[in-house]
């Protein structure tokens, strides 16, 4: 059985789908066909419903439960690793509060870290909506005012002369207390559930390959990660990829409860009405 299967070039998923995509396991009888996209565009193909699997940002997940579940395994939560807002003015790091009028370059209109600028800024609704990779580039051309990055970025700012203003990561653990919720894979409901259960079986079995063999898709995740060096793929990995990736597990989906409680409560998504997880417990 062949399933369409979308996901990031970034090295954390890389990592992840390396022994799946490469038979390096037990895939069970399935077989995929990968599409390669920034994660917004996995967001827009995901409220289309056009993939069998797929990443998706956690915020997005909030639009299209009717279409999809979401697997125990390959999830990016953690402590640390969430989006930073920053800025070329280093006065704007200075300054107690930020202007309404400011433009932000942000990567994605439902990515989870808009929905946390949100939280944190709800004032700043000047947005402006880019590949994540040209946020940098953006703020250095002064073409925004700040840019709020994910994934590689956030070690590759400082070196650029770029400043932070905050990490929202940290904004949201001493809100919560809990571990931010990035991204997560998804499944079409649309498969029967045995394929369903299959696909989560077969995901975790490949994070678990790649925690035991952390170099054996070195060269695949190189070929996708924009000439980044083995040390930063290997850091965004560190960063990206955890025991949540293995099986999300209690503390993991408490995390993502608060995140779409706190949201619906807000009015920032839907109510939402259908069990989130392919495996209800």
């Amino acid at each position: 059985m062949k399933l369409t299967l979308g996901f990031s070039p970034c090295p954390n998923d890389t990592f992840i789908f390396d022994a799946l995509i490469h038979h390096k396991i037990d895939t069970e009888g399935l077989e995929f066909e990968v599409f390669f996209d920034d994660v917004e565009t996995l967001n827009q193909k995901a409220m289309r419903g056009e993939l069998d699997i797929t990443k998706l940002s956690f915020h997005a997940l909030a639009y299209v439960l009717d279409q999809y579940a979401l697997l125990d395994a390959g999830s990016a939560l953690g402590f640390g690793v969430g989006p930073l807002l920053i800025c070329k003015d280093k006065e704007l790091t200075e300054q107690p509060t930020l202007r309404t009028e400011l433009l932000v370059g942000i990567p994605g209109k439902f990515t989870t870290a808009n929905f946390l600028l949100g939280i944190a800024y709800p004032e700043l609704t000047n947005k402006k909506q880019l590949v994540f990779s040209e946020i940098e580039d953006s703020l250095l051309k002064e073409k925004i005012d700040l840019g709020l990055i994910i994934h590689e970025n956030r070690f590759t700012y400082s070196d650029k002369g770029l400043h932070k203003v905050v990490d929202l990561g940290n904004y949201w653990e001493g809100l919560t207390g809990c571990a931010i919720p990035l991204g997560g894979i998804v499944v079409n409901r649309n498969l029967s559930e045995d394929v369903q259960q299959k696909v989560n079986r077969v995901l975790r079995k490949s994070v678990e390959y790649a925690f035991e063999n952390p170099k054996s898709g070195l060269d695949f995740i190189r070929q996708h990660a924009q000439e980044m060096e083995e040390k930063v793929m290997y850091k965004h990995i560190e960063l990206y990829v955890n025991q949540y990736s293995i099986d999300l597990g209690p503390e993991g989906r408490k995390a993502i409860d608060t995140l779409f409680n706190m949201a619906q409560s807000k009015g920032i998504i839907p109510e939402i009405t259908q069990n989130i997880y392919v495996n209800n417990y």
